[in-house]
């Protein structure tokens, strides 16, 4: 059962919130307990402020009864960081949703956290602009969220994450003070760079409630190679080819043979081979096809098997959505599904890939990856019967074995899907103690109650 809040304290947020915007009832509490990790907790209520001035209240009013409060976006992330803990309040920025400002003489646009990326994106194509970062889940997930675990996709590889799409912030500490840092403008050697630091802190420093994003203009034409090899070493090898030349791709995903025998299985006309690559370049209709030839020329090498080009229209949409519909379909071979995108620089992946297969035959669980080759950010995905007690643990026990091997390989733990709970526990592998106490440092200068999304990211003393 869920501990009561002061009654001091609820009265504050009645009055500051009204009816509809402070929420105890069961349907509320319910829809806000859980993110896409499937982990649940029922908060003990739900605020949706309206503006930044409530939220100063709102965080003010949790610092002085010691609530902890969690922020929620879309509740897409896969790491547990949008659950509450026990006795808990969610912050939920649905309601501030607003496209504050289009400024394309600067290329930017100043948003509110509850907008949704795929509004975004929208709002923006009749001014010639887009926000590079691409997650999976764009049309659904906000803008706060993705600032928060410093989101990406397969853009990233030309254009960056959310960290290098983000010119400045307006954010709320758990002290209860608000913060500008950044503006729109693209160079800035002013004091410490607090705005790149708050991407990808995960609420655990401050709340986000406005931010000036970097826009970029859309391409004139895209085309892409479906490349296709004997095996997995063999694409991890072109990987690195691939980025070891002038030409940065838009895309580069890199699927394995589980994953082509997944999208076979899901009605995909991809053909038999060890591993794929999808390669995307973008221009204009005068250098795109000298881009192409650059990028088909490095793809060439031992193992290669086929490749196609797919110029812009039907072929090229079929490769992406085959692409999107890997995740998904993951499902369809085990209910259960431990999804960790680790990153090793990409002259790395070839052992990744090399360990990741022997881990899979050593635990004697499938075990599909797939993700932004370019990037060195792999998807390493553990299949298993959550029923099964011996797969159960069979699959427990590889994870730490994956980051073990990313970690040797001079990787880092996420590359787009953040910390959370998921991870947590492992940061004390990736980073020396010295290292961690400096993250502790920070996070007590910025929210001295320990308020913000407590025993999230950092893991325990």
């Amino acid at each position: 059962m869920t501990p009561a809040l002061p009654t001091a304290f609820v009265a504050t947020l009645h009055a500051l919130l009204g009816e509809d915007g402070w929420r105890t009832d069961d349907r509320a509490l319910e829809a806000h307990a859980q993110d896409n990790s499937w982990r649940h907790t029922l908060p003990a209520g739900v605020a949706f402020p309206r503006d930044r001035e409530q939220v100063v209240a709102l965080v003010r009013a949790c610092r002085e009864h010691r609530i902890a409060l969690v922020a929620r976006g879309a509740g897409t992330g896969t790491t547990g960081a949008a659950v509450p803990m026990e006795g808990s309040i969610v912050l939920s920025f649905a309601r501030m949703n607003r496209i504050l400002a289009i400024q394309p003489g600067d290329r930017c646009a100043v948003v509110e956290p509850g907008v949704l990326n795929g509004d975004l994106q929208q709002a923006l194509m009749p001014h010639g602009l887009f926000w590079p970062p691409d997650p999976s889940s764009a049309e659904i997930c906000s803008i706060g969220g993705n600032l928060a675990c410093n989101a990406g996709g397969p853009r990233a590889v030309k254009y960056g994450t959310s960290r290098d799409n983000v010119l400045g912030l307006v954010a709320v500490t758990g002290a209860g003070e608000l913060i500008t840092c950044g503006g729109p403008y693209t160079k800035d050697a002013t004091g410490y760079d607090l705005t790149h630091l708050l991407v990808g802190s995960e609420g655990t420093l401050a709340l986000i409630v406005e931010a000036t994003l970097k826009l970029t203009p859309l391409p004139v034409t895209q085309a892409g190679l479906r490349v296709l090899y004997r095996d997995a070493d063999a694409a991890a090898q072109a990987v690195s080819r691939l980025m070891a030349q002038p030409v940065v791709p838009t895309r580069l995903e890199f699927m394995d043979a589980g994953s082509l025998e997944l999208l076979r299985r899901n009605g995909a006309d991809v053909p038999e081979a060890g591993a794929m690559l999808l390669v995307e370049a973008d221009g204009d209709h005068d250098t795109l096809p000298y881009l192409l030839q650059a990028l088909a020329a490095a793809a060439e090498g031992d193992g290669l098997i086929a490749l196609d080009v797919a110029m812009e229209g039907s072929a090229r949409e079929t490769l992406w959505a085959a692409r999107k519909a890997l995740s998904p379909a993951l499902r369809s071979i085990a209910p259960g599904k431990i999804n960790e995108d680790v990153v090793v620089p990409v002259s790395r992946i070839p052992a990744l890939v090399a360990g990741v297969q022997a881990l899979s035959a050593e635990f004697g669980l499938p075990i599909v990856t797939f993700g932004h080759a370019g990037n060195g950010n792999l998807h390493v995905n553990i299949l298993y019967h959550p029923d099964d007690a011996g797969e159960n643990a069979r699959a427990h026990a590889a994870l730490p074995r994956v980051f073990a091997l990313t970690l040797a390989l001079g990787g880092t733990l996420s590359g787009e899907h953040g910390i959370g709970l998921a991870k947590r526990d492992f940061m004390a592998q990736a980073f020396t103690p010295a290292t961690l106490a400096a993250m502790r440092a920070i996070k007590g200068a910025l929210d001295p109650e320990g308020i913000l999304n407590p025993g999230k990211v950092l893991p325990p003393v």
